[in-house]
């Protein structure tokens, strides 16, 4: 069970019993499982891809990007993963799908960011 010892116990206090918390655990980590499949099925489309990432060496509020793909795992809770662009990447700690049209990562080192992409940069304006 991944809720943490003091959300057991106001889950308890308000009523629910050990098979209520593990239904309650699985059905999150089932919806964690169906985010990490639609962000991966979003990045299977050939590119490019843009995003609304802060980067060192462009003042565009729009980037353009090749990505290859988006490799993900989860453990109840947890997303992570990886995204490979064509020619660097970087580990994905979380995401979720924000529309049809727009998927949000929360990125890790050396992003250290949330980041938006979208098939289309109008998508993002």
């Amino acid at each position: 069970m991944h809720f943490d010892p003091r959300t057991q116990a106001a889950l308890r206090a308000v009523g629910l019993d050990t098979d209520d918390l593990a239904e309650a655990s699985e059905l999150v980590a089932e919806a964690v499982r169906e985010d990490a499949a639609a962000l991966e099925s979003f990045f299977e489309e050939p590119g490019p891809y843009y995003s609304d990432m802060d980067v060192a060496h462009g003042d565009d509020e729009i980037q353009e990007h090749d990505v290859e793909r988006l490799d993900t795992y989860t453990h109840a809770a947890d997303l992570r993963g990886y995204l490979r662009f064509d020619s660097w990447g970087v580990y994905v700690e979380g995401g979720r799908v924000l529309n049809d049209e727009v998927v949000e990562l929360t990125l890790g080192p050396t992003v250290h960011d949330r980041v938006r992409f979208a098939r289309t940069a109008d998508a993002l304006r």
